[in-house]
């Protein structure tokens, strides 16, 4: 491979047309994943810089640190990136539940057929 973005150590994230990168956050304890978002730059400079996950909210149109408003935040352990350099995984400590609804994680239900079924804590 010769392609210096999937071997090399520069980092230079593949945004897609509207500036975006998908960023998934996993519990770094459990590894169970919390929740899927969306980065733009600043985001993803925001949450290397403070350690603290940031998302660009794509409904809202605005830059957004997980937690400043519920105090649920997710603490960075680890950040990496796929081998193209189109999507974040971050390695977080949460403080209080992952999703908006108030579940530990955003993925608490199961596709079951034509319908969904809640997964037990």
């Amino acid at each position: 491979m010769t392609d210096q973005r999937e071997t090399g150590l520069a980092l230079d994230p593949k945004y897609d047309r509207d500036g975006l990168i998908t960023a998934v956050a996993t519990d770094g304890a459990t590894g169970e994943v919390l929740m899927l978002a969306h980065m733009n730059a600043q985001a993803l400079e925001e949450t290397v810089r403070t350690k603290r996950a940031h998302f660009w909210s794509r409904s809202r149109g605005k830059l957004w640190m997980k937690g400043e408003e519920s105090g649920n935040e997710l603490i960075v352990q680890d950040i990496r990136i796929d081998c193209d350099q189109d999507a974040v995984w971050l390695i977080v400590t949460p403080k209080g539940p992952a999703c908006h609804t108030g579940e530990r994680s955003c993925f608490y239900r199961r596709i079951t057929g034509p319908g969904l079924m809640r997964i037990p804590d």
